[in-house]
């Protein structure tokens, strides 16, 4: 009899639901109230200016438009000193515990670019790093990748993308200067080019104790407890990557992570990577801004949850 109940609670524990409770519900009227623009040197090294918030506005790289967020790279100007674009970061952090979620119709693209969506903490690497979108360039399938301090180990289990690179160390041996341990999307409706033919889509991301997981639901097959708000993350199947916050990897590695969406040119990424396009990569982004009416977020909503 007591093993049986012992038996009985063991089960009832594993299947414990995942319950979150809605914090942040950001869209076009509100979601850049909540960041800090960016006006730095690109950390990557881009063909890029980031502007101000003022400049932004008033150069039309962000604004409303049909209910949507538009973040945008100026089409307009040939770009002596790197194409303007935007870079914002949140105002506040996010620590375990945290459900984010954000629904797009549309993402950069096109030779030259490097969109991302992702998260990163203070005094990097030793805080973490988390790409939830990041492509360069052409690209067609999305890559999931995190960057850490030395200690942290991804097998690829329990998803469906494919494992490129294990270890999430940005010095790792054996792996490209800061690659991370990075998955490739099984699907290429998850960026670029076929991303926004089929009017984008919805990236959840979801962190808690034991691991980082992340799904994405084209547009058409967005979950239905999605789409009525009401959500039951635990029906959701499995994640297009799954990263283990366990054994070979501490929890200890990702905390106080501000999220980040920017658009830069070229850089370290996508200047080494640049194949297939016309020219040099400087030169394509600095002389044809007409090629980059292409290069924009359009951000139906972002929303943050507490995993209670």
């Amino acid at each position: 009899m007591l093993s049986t109940l012992i038996l009985s609670t063991l089960l009832l524990s594993s299947l414990k639901s995942t319950s979150v409770r809605l914090t942040h519900d950001l869209r076009s009227n509100n979601l850049v109230d909540h960041f800090d623009f960016f006006t730095g040197a690109d950390p990557t090294h881009g063909f890029v200016k980031y502007v101000d918030r003022d400049s932004a506005f008033r150069e039309g790289l962000v604004k409303n438009e049909g209910g949507r967020f538009i973040l945008k790279s100026d089409t307009g100007e040939i770009a002596f000193n790197g194409r303007k674009s935007v870079r914002i970061e949140s105002k506040q952090a996010f620590n375990r515990r945290t459900l984010i979620m954000l629904d797009l119709d549309h993402m950069p693209t096109g030779c030259g670019t490097w969109p991302a969506f992702w998260m990163f903490g203070p005094n990097w690497p030793n805080s973490g790093e988390v790409d939830i979108i990041e492509g360069v360039n052409q690209q067609e399938k999305n890559l999931y990748t995190l960057h850490t301090s030395d200690g942290c180990m991804q097998n690829g289990e329990g998803q469906t993308s494919k494992l490129i690179t294990p270890n999430c160390y940005v010095n790792a041996p054996g792996q490209f200067d800061n690659q991370g341990c990075a998955m490739e999307s099984n699907t290429n409706l998850s960026f670029g080019k076929g991303f926004n033919q089929n009017k984008g889509g919805v990236f959840a991301t979801l962190w808690v104790d034991d691991a980082i997981k992340i799904w994405f639901f084209p547009r058409g097959s967005i979950p239905g407890d999605i789409l009525n708000g009401n959500l039951n993350v635990d029906s959701w199947g499995a994640p297009s990557a799954n990263f283990k916050t366990e054994g070979n990897c501490s929890p200890n590695k990702f905390r106080d992570m501000k999220i980040i969406f920017n658009l830069t040119f070229c850089g370290d990424w996508a200047g080494n990577a640049y194949q297939g396009c016309p020219g040099t990569c400087v030169d394509f982004v600095k002389n044809n801004p007409a090629q980059f009416n292409e290069a924009f977020f359009s951000v139906n909503y972002l929303k943050i949850y507490a995993v209670v």
